[in-house]
C-alpha cells in the first residue's frame, strides 16, 4: 500500500527497506494469491506441558518460572526453562519484575 501510494517502483522499494528481491517477489506472489505470509506455527513442546505448568502456577502464585519449570520436571515432563517462561506470560500467570522489590520494601517497612 506505502509503496503504491508513493507511486514508487518496486525495484527501488524492496532496495529501500533492505529486502533481497527473491524474498520480496515470493511474498508480493503469496499475497496476489490470498495466502498468509505466516501462519500459527504448531507448539508441541507448550501444548504437552500446559496444564502442568498451569495448575503449578496457580497452585503457587509467588513461584516464578524456573520453579514452576522444575516442578515440571520433577512431575516427568521434558520441557525447557524458556518453555515454561512463554507458557506463564502467555496465560498472564507471571509476577511482575518489581514483585521482589515491593516485598523487601514492605519488610524493611515492618
Amino acid at each position: 500500500m506505502i509503496r503504491t501510494e508513493a507511486g514508487m517502483p518496486t525495484a527501488g522499494f524492496y532496495r529501500l527497506i533492505g529486502v533481497p528481491e527473491r524474498t520480496w517477489r515470493r511474498h508480493q506472489a503469496r499475497a496476489r494469491q490470498g495466502a498468509q505470509a505466516r501462519g500459527p506455527w504448531p507448539r508441541p513442546a507448550r501444548e504437552g506441558v500446559r496444564e502442568t505448568a498451569r495448575r503449578h502456577a496457580l497452585a503457587h502464585p509467588t513461584w516464578g518460572h524456573r520453579k514452576v519449570w522444575a516442578m515440571c520436571r520433577w512431575d516427568g515432563h521434558r520441557v525447557s526453562r524458556a518453555t515454561v517462561l512463554r507458557l506463564l506470560r502467555d496465560e498472564g500467570l507471571l509476577l511482575e519484575a518489581n514483585y521482589q522489590r515491593e516485598r523487601r520494601q514492605l519488610a524493611a517497612r515492618r
